[in-house]
C-alpha cells in the first residue's frame, strides 16, 4: 500500500506533480451503487462482510482502507473528466478491475473503471468508452459489471495462465503466452488499439497501465522490460492523442518487495503522458 504515497512523492521530486494535482472527494454509497450492490457496499463500509468472502480481497479491513476504497473511484472519474477537457489526465491510483458487483477480489473492492464508465455515460458526457486494460491479469470484474452496457467496450490483454483462474468474458480478451517479450507484446498492443479505435470510435479511452507485466514482477508471468513498458505507454497515449481521443490513465497492478522501485515503475505512465502533453 505504500506505493501510492511513494508514487506521489517520486513525481514531486521529478517536478511532474506540481500545480497540476487535483484531489477527489470521497464517494458515497449512493454514488457507487451505480455499479455495485448497496448491500455489499454497506457491509464493506461497516466491516460486516462474511469472513470467507472477505478473504478473497486479500487485505485486512481498516478505516483507512475503506476511506481509500471509497475515494479512489472518484479519482478515476475526476481524471476522466479532466481528460475530456485537456486531452490527457493520469490518476495516481485506480485499476481495481477484479472488483465485481457484489464482491471484492484480488486486492480490489470497488471497480473504478466500471464506475467511471457508468457515471460518464449516465451523465451524457460521452457516447462510447473504450476500457483498454493492459494489466497482466484479466479484468474479470470490469467485464462482468459492464457485460450488458453496449456503450462501454472492454478490452483486456493479459497473461492467460495467471489470476483470475475463472475468467469473465470481456468484449475482447487477448490471452498472452507466459514469457512473452517486448516486441511481440508491443505489436499485439498497438495493432489491437488501432483496430479498436477504428471500429469503436470511442469518445474516451480509460487506460489501465498495469506494470505487473514487468519481467521481474512477483505476480506477473510475462517478460516485458522497463523500456518495453515505457514504449507501451508512450504508444498507447500517443496514438490516442494523435487521433484526438481523450485518454485517462490508471496505474493498475504492480508487485515488488522494493517499494521505491515499484513506485518508479508506476511513474512510467505519468512520465510518458507528461512528455506527450508537452509536445502537443
Amino acid at each position: 500500500m505504500s506505493k501510492f504515497v511513494r508514487l506521489y512523492e517520486h513525481l514531486r521530486r521529478e517536478g511532474i506533480a506540481k500545480a497540476n494535482i487535483v484531489r477527489p472527494k470521497r464517494a458515497a454509497i449512493e454514488d457507487l451503487s451505480i455499479t455495485h450492490c448497496t448491500r455489499y457496499l454497506s457491509e464493506m463500509h461497516n466491516n460486516s462482510v462474511d469472513a470467507k468472502e472477505w478473504r478473497r480481497v486479500g487485505l485486512p479491513w481498516s478505516e483507512g482502507l475503506i476511506t481509500r476504497t471509497f475515494t479512489a473511484p472518484n479519482g478515476t472519474l475526476l481524471a476522466a473528466r479532466i481528460a475530456l477537457q485537456k486531452g490527457i489526465a493520469c490518476h495516481l491510483a485506480g485499476g481495481t478491475h477484479h472488483a465485481h458487483r457484489d464482491f471484492g477480489s484480488g486486492f480490489c473492492m470497488v471497480n473504478d473503471l466500471a464506475y467511471t464508465a457508468k457515471s460518464l455515460l449516465a451523465e451524457g458526457r460521452v457516447n462510447k468508452i473504450l476500457i483498454f486494460d493492459l494489466d497482466v491479469h484479466q479484468g474479470d470484474g470490469t467485464a462482468s459489471i459492464l457485460a450488458d452496457e453496449p456503450n462501454a467496450f472492454t478490452c483486456s490483454i493479459h497473461c492467460e495462465k495467471n489470476f483470475p483462474f475463472r475468467k469473465f468474458n470481456s468484449d475482447l480478451d487477448i490471452g498472452l503466452d507466459v514469457g512473452l517479450a517486448d516486441q511481440p507484446y508491443l505489436h499485439v498492443v498497438q495493432e489491437t488499439l488501432e483496430r479498436l479505435l477504428d471500429e469503436e470510435k470511442p469518445d474516451l479511452v480509460l487506460y489501465d497501465a498495469g506494470v505487473d507485466v514487468w519481467q521481474d514482477d512477483v505476480l506477473g508471468r510475462l517478460d516485458i522490460s522497463w523500456r518495453g513498458i515505457f514504449d507501451r505507454d508512450t504508444n498507447v497515449i500517443g496514438t490516442c492523442v494523435r487521433r484526438g481521443i481523450p485518454v485517462a490513465t490508471v496505474i493498475g497492478g504492480g508487485y515488488d518487495k522494493d517499494h521505491a522501485r515499484l513506485a518508479e515503475r508506476h511513474a512510467i505512465v505519468v512520465k510518458a503522458a507528461n512528455a506527450i502533453y508537452r509536445k502537443r
